[in-house]
């Protein structure tokens, strides 16, 4: 009879061979990306827009917590600044 260390590391081993093989069939099928995006930040922005999306997610933030009607026009009406 085997030995159950040596039948637990031919489970493993076998684990292992299984998900290489998984990984090369779904990045043959699907392709590999190419990581990451590798600019976070909105760099071509000018200040005055900076701070038309600071204030837009101000009055949301508001009327998220609120949700009275007020704060939502309040909102609206700063979608066109």
């Amino acid at each position: 009879m085997r030995n159950t260390q040596t039948l637990s590391d031919e489970v493993e081993e076998k684990e292992w061979q299984y998900l290489d093989v998984n990984q090369q069939s779904v990045e043959t099928l699907c392709g590999k990306s190419k990581g990451p995006c590798r600019h976070k930040e909105t760099w071509w922005w000018s200040d005055e827009v900076a701070k038309a999306v600071k204030d837009k997610k101000l009055l949301y933030g508001r009327w998220w917590k609120e949700r009275s009607k007020e704060s939502r026009q309040k909102y609206k009406e700063g979608e066109w600044l």
